[in-house]
C-alpha cells in the first residue's frame, strides 16, 4: 500500500478554512444563544467513550463506529452522537439534579461510512435534550425550539415532518402479527423512502385484501393535521391509537406557539435511530434535499444507565446549515496598525484600545520607519500585504495615518 501524500485526508473528513470557520462559529453561537434563551444549559462530553457503555447504547450500527484500544486493552469509540453521552452524564454526574433537565450542546461527532457519496465521517451538531418529561407539551417544546433555532440563523423557508413510531409499531403488530421479519422489511422501505419496493413486498406477503389495502393506504397519511383524524380509519390497535392522540396533542401545543404552519404530519416516518420510542421529526429547508434538523423521543435510553426517565430532543446539522444560513449579526471591522521600533509602544497601545470595541479586529505589523506607500485603496477598503482592511493606521517617525 502506497504512503498517503502530505496533503491527503481520510475519506469523509474536511478542512475548514478561516472564512468557513467564521460562518460555522456564527451559526453555532446564534443557535446556542437561542437555546439558552429557552432555558437550556450547555454541556460538553468527551470525544472518546467506552464501547461497552456509550458505544453499545448509541443508535449507530457497530460497523459505523470508529473504534480504538487504550493502553489497557479496553475498546473505545469516537462518539457517534451526543444523546447517549448526555444520558450517561444525566445518570451519573447529574443524578441528584431534579427533573426535568434542559441541556444543550455543540460538538463534532464521528461515523464511519464506506465511501458513501455525500456522507461525512466527522460533522458538527448543535442540539438539546429535554429529560424527565414525557408529555406532548415537552415534544412540542423541542419542535418549537428547533424552528426557533433555524430562524436564528436566517433560515425561514423550511418544513418539519412529524411522525410517531408508536403508530407504525401498533399498526404492523395488528396487521402482521408475529411476522417480525416482514415488519422490519417494510419499515426499512419506509426509512429509505422506497415506496415502490414497499408496495412490491405487500404483493409478496399473501395478505388478506383488507390488510393489504390498509398497509398500502398509509402511504397517503401525509399532510396537515387532518391526517391524524384519517389515521383512525386504519387501525384499532391501542398503541397506534395512543400515538395518534399524542400527535394531536403536540399539534395543539404547536398552534399555541404559533408555528404549526411549518409542520406536516407524516405517519410513514421511521426514525433512523434505534433508541427512538415515540415522536420523531425531520426539518427540510428550501434548496436542500436532506434534513437540516432531526429529533425524537427516546424514553428507554436512560434506563440503560440506571436512571429511567423519559426524554426528547433534537440536533441541528450545523455542517449542513452552513450552506444556507444567513449572514451573521455584524461583520468585524478589520484595522491594520503599522508601527516602527521607535513607536512600538504607541502603536501597540493604540491597537489594545481599539480591541476594546465590539466587532473590531486589529492586526499589528512592525514596518520600516519610512511611510508605507504600497497601499491600494478601493472605495472604503485597503489592500495591504495580501489582506483587505477597512482602515490602516500608522505609527512611524513620519507619523499620521496611511
Amino acid at each position: 500500500m502506497s504512503k498517503p501524500k502530505g496533503f491527503e485526508k481520510p475519506t469523509g473528513v474536511k478542512d475548514y478554512v478561516p472564512e468557513v470557520v467564521d460562518r460555522l462559529r456564527s451559526v453555532e453561537f446564534r443557535i446556542l444563544e437561542c437555546m439558552e434563551s429557552w432555558g437550556y444549559r450547555q454541556i460538553i462530553t468527551p470525544t472518546l467513550e467506552f464501547y461497552d457503555t456509550v458505544g453499545a447504547a448509541s443508535a449507530t450500527t457497530d460497523k459505523k463506529l470508529f473504534k480504538l484500544l487504550d493502553q489497557n486493552g479496553r475498546t473505545l469509540v469516537l462518539r457517534s452522537d451526543m444523546t447517549a453521552p448526555i444520558a450517561r452524564v444525566v445518570s451519573s454526574l447529574l443524578k441528584e439534579e431534579p427533573l426535568p433537565l434542559r441541556l444543550s450542546y455543540h460538538s463534532n461527532v464521528f461515523r464511519a461510512f464506506a465511501e458513501e457519496a455525500g456522507k461525512e465521517s466527522e460533522f458538527f451538531q448543535t442540539g438539546v435534550e429535554l429529560v424527565g418529561d414525557g408529555s406532548p407539551e415537552a415534544d412540542a417544546e423541542v419542535i418549537a425550539l428547533a424552528i426557533a433555532s433555524l430562524r436564528a440563523v436566517g433560515i425561514d423557508k423550511f418544513k418539519i415532518a412529524l411522525g410517531h413510531l408508536g403508530f407504525l409499531n401498533g399498526l404492523f403488530n395488528e396487521k402482521l402479527p408475529k411476522r417480525t421479519l416482514e415488519q422490519e422489511a417494510l419499515k426499512s422501505c419506509l426509512l429509505n423512502r422506497d415506496y415502490v419496493l414497499y408496495r412490491h413486498l405487500l404483493t409478496q406477503y399473501e395478505l388478506e385484501p383488507k390488510v393489504a389495502e390498509d398497509l398500502a393506504g398509509i402511504l397517503r397519511l401525509s399532510g396537515k393535521e387532518q391526517v391524524c383524524e384519517q389515521a383512525y380509519d386504519f387501525t384499532n390497535d391501542p398503541v397506534a391509537i395512543q400515538a395518534i392522540e399524542h400527535l394531536c396533542g403536540i399539534i395543539e401545543v404547536l398552534k399555541a406557539y404559533g408555528v404549526s404552519d411549518h409542520v406536516l404530519i407524516d405517519l410513514t416516518m421511521v426514525g433512523d435511530f434505534t433508541y427512538y420510542t415515540g415522536m420523531t421529526f425531520e426539518g427540510y429547508a428550501s434548496g436542500l434535499g436532506f434534513p437540516v434538523v432531526s429529533g425524537g423521543r427516546y424514553d428507554n435510553l436512560l434506563s440503560q444507565f440506571g436512571r429511567p426517565a423519559s426524554a426528547t430532543g433534537f440536533a441541528v446539522k450545523t455542517s449542513r446549515v452552513l450552506e444556507i444560513a444567513g449572514a451573521g449579526e455584524k461583520e468585524l471591522k478589520r484595522i491594520l496598525v503599522l508601527y516602527d521600533e521607535e513607536n512600538r509602544k504607541q502603536g501597540l497601545t493604540h491597537a489594545a484600545q481599539l480591541r476594546q470595541h465590539e466587532h473590531i479586529a486589529v492586526v499589528t505589523r512592525l514596518v520600516n520607519s519610512e511611510v508605507v506607500e504600497a497601499v491600494q485603496a478601493e472605495k472604503d477598503r485597503y489592500f495591504y500585504d495580501g489582506c483587505w482592511y477597512d482602515a490602516i493606521e500608522q505609527f512611524t517617525v513620519q507619523g499620521g495615518n496611511v
